[in-house]
């Protein structure tokens, strides 16, 4: 027997997710993380998986993982203390940013203070002009008296970001060399090494920021490859990452930027996943785990991928998957301000102690706690067995908390929901105008462990046709992980006008990049023969200041010609601004690569189908929509294909608890999808 597992790690569980490679059939298992001792969680899953299934570490020959810890890093500032060595007179780049303020709105809007303040960056005497050619050579003398700078700063770490980098990094490598020379122990990271983009500000950007997480991450990783080792198992550690692709976990603790957002990453591709075995073409996931709610697209059965994600307070400059992230998870933190107005998040409960109802010594509210105490969670134990809910303790906090507004425990708990619901709505807002799509011809896709306890509610509000909740919601993201290509982005600064003179130059780009992604490959897998290309190109017309990310059909520039992909820019244009200019002079500023190879994929069992009503295994009083009724629980496991049934109701399994409201009726699909529709059955 050969096992796959994929390991998602949040706020307040880790996920498990266990593929066997030759019945394709996946089991699933839930603990609680550990920010606190990193592996911990999976010693702890490893042998619950043992117990539980039977599942030996030695059976385990794969074995990739999810994280938040980069992200937690950049939100909390608590990554390393950096020093920034930049071309002589460009030290005032991170300050200078955009010149954007974050908010027009605010009078006293003020933009972040950079990660790197301006007492820690250090000019030095070089300059490149814009075609990579060397105007001044890099003065040794100049890096080493930014060095005893960046010493008598007690930095812990540089990052070297020179002007015009991206076309010739030559000088970025020389005066790494100095540095090493001098201190063959300092951390040094160089822009051109982490992605050459064209523009300064974002490349030393994205530089400063993956070299602010790289230590933390860096040792997470080895943490958790120990702690594999510990548990028997001899797999290689692969991570999962931004772009919704994996990577061995040596080419994460070099290039961990290329993983700062795994965690939501692997939710997306889950979801999918799903959306494409069930035939949905369009739909918006919702991963509700214990500290956010991120919202991402999915249109024509693919992820919508972006560059510029906001990293707290910081854009993020690689390719990603598009996910809107709002404060507002399953341990959210309910509170009232000074004003006596109820507010949710972006405080989490976290794992330990957790909301109240776990037991853990939680005293704060939090949007689980809402739940239970309006008996829509606790009829069963969550979490695989390792939760018993505690009602009466989260009413008690939910009580203490409306005393301070003027309202009873269950009016506190329906509006602790409401205002995590109007949050999730402005997210969602601002997400669907940025894509230009209307929700209501879209499905909803809840997972994580709140997401089908919050979807009705959400769905509503939005007026969204269906919501689809999958078979194992609650370790979606883990399971996305686990089925997620081995894949990479490579990125070469072109800036040439597309003409038929232009084209064997890019077409020589192009393959160059094309041999750097095989070697990677290779070195990931150990063969390319599986691999798939795609390629697209950063155009913009003559004049412009931003270029978009344009797709072309083929790989050879010479073979497409160059009206060709003129028109596929066009086309790109048009679909985003609604304008074309089919006479205008258009640039290409980038070429991008993508490389991948697929990983098996388990496959979506029938269930059995039966038509008769379903039943319930008991019935509850739950306070829904203003009122107090008698609901029907059932369980997951006893559902069968095509039955039906009107809400309200709830659903309890393993992993988490789905919340049906009121004029909303429950088909249960081929696959044992649960199918939620506004209406009622007739």
């Amino acid at each position: 027997m050969t096992l796959r597992i994929g390991v998602d790690i949040g706020g307040s569980f880790a996920d498990f997710a266990v593929l066997d490679s030759q019945t394709r059939s996946v089991r699933t298992l839930k603990v609680f993380s550990r920010p606190d001792s990193p592996g911990t969680e999976v010693l702890d899953g490893m042998r619950m998986l043992e117990d539980r299934y039977g599942i030996r570490p030695e059976d385990v020959d794969y074995f990739t993982h999810g994280t938040t810890v980069g992200v937690n890093a950049v939100v909390q500032r608590k990554g390393l203390r950096l020093g920034l060595i930049t071309t002589k007179n460009f030290e005032d780049v991170l300050d200078l940013a955009r010149l954007k303020s974050p908010d027009m709105y605010h009078l006293l809007s003020t933009r972040p203070q950079p990660l790197v303040p301006r007492d820690r960056v250090f000019g030095v005497v070089e300059r490149l002009n814009f075609d990579g050619t060397i105007e001044i050579a890099v003065d040794e003398a100049s890096v080493l008296k930014a060095l005893k700078s960046i010493e008598a700063a007690q930095c812990e770490g540089v990052v070297v970001s020179l002007l015009h980098a991206y076309r010739n990094p030559v000088h970025e490598q020389a005066v790494k060399a100095i540095l090493l020379h001098a201190r063959p122990d300092l951390f040094v990271s160089c822009s051109h090494e982490v992605w050459p983009i064209i523009r300064e500000y974002e490349r030393t950007l994205t530089s400063v920021i993956g070299g602010y997480v790289q230590p933390r991450v860096s040792h997470y990783l080895t943490c958790l490859q120990d702690a594999l080792t510990k548990t028997g198992v001899s797999a290689g550690l692969k991570v999962t990452k931004s772009n919704g692709g994996i990577m061995s976990a040596e080419h994460g603790k070099s290039n961990c930027v290329q993983m700062i957002l795994s965690g939501t990453a692997s939710g997306v591709i889950g979801a999918a996943y799903v959306a494409q075995q069930c035939g949905i073409q369009n739909c918006m996931s919702l991963d509700i785990g214990g500290t956010t709610a991120d919202v991402a697209l999915i249109v024509d059965g693919q992820p919508q991928f972006t560059t510029g994600e906001y990293i707290g307070d910081f854009q993020i400059h690689i390719p990603s998957v598009s996910v809107t992230s709002i404060g507002d998870g399953g341990g959210s933190v309910a509170w009232v301000d000074e004003f006596g107005v109820l507010k949710v998040g972006p405080d989490s409960a976290g794992s330990n102690p957790g909301p109240v109802c776990y037991g853990r010594d939680g005293t704060r509210a939090t949007i689980t706690d809402a739940f239970a105490a309006l008996g829509i969670l606790g009829q069963s134990e969550l979490a695989y067995n390792t939760v018993t809910v505690d009602r009466e303790a989260a009413t008690q906090a939910i009580e203490k908390l409306g005393a301070s507004i003027g309202q009873d425990g269950y009016q506190t708990a329906e509006a602790i929901i409401k205002v995590a619901v109007s949050g999730m709505y402005a997210g969602v807002s601002r997400l669907v105008s940025r894509f230009g799509i209307d929700p209501q011809v879209f499905s909803l896709l809840p997972f994580g462990g709140a997401g089908p306890m919050l979807a009705c509610y959400l769905a509503r509000t939005l007026n969204m046709k269906e919501i689809v909740v999958p078979i194992i919601p609650g370790v979606l993201s883990a399971l996305g992980g686990l089925i997620a290509d081995t894949k990479n982005d490579f990125i070469k600064t072109t800036y040439c006008t597309l003409d038929t003179d232009a084209l064997s130059r890019l077409d020589k780009d192009r393959l160059a990049l094309e041999r750097q992604a095989r070697e990677w490959l290779c070195e990931e897998i150990g063969t390319d023969e599986s691999a798939r290309i795609s390629l697209s190109a950063d155009m913009r017309y003559r004049g412009q200041s931003f270029e978009i990310d344009t797709p072309l059909s083929g790989l050879s520039f010479v073979e497409q010609g160059a009206e060709s992909v003129r028109n596929a820019f066009h086309e790109a244009y048009h679909k985003l601004y609604g304008h074309r200019d089919d006479k205008g002079v258009v640039q290409v500023i980038a070429l991008r690569l993508v490389i991948s190879a697929p990983t098996p994929k388990p496959d979506m069992l029938k269930i059995v189908e039966d038509t008769s009503q379903p039943r319930p295994a008991q019935t509850m009083c739950c306070y829904m929509d203003g009122e107090i009724r008698t609901v029907p629980v059932f369980e997951r496991t006893s559902l069968r294909g095509k039955q039906c049934f009107n809400g309200p109701a709830i659903v309890v399994q393993d992993d988490t608890t789905t919340c049906v409201l009121p004029d909303f009726m429950v088909a249960v699909d081929m696959f044992g999808n649960l199918i939620i529709k506004a209406g009622a059955l007739k």
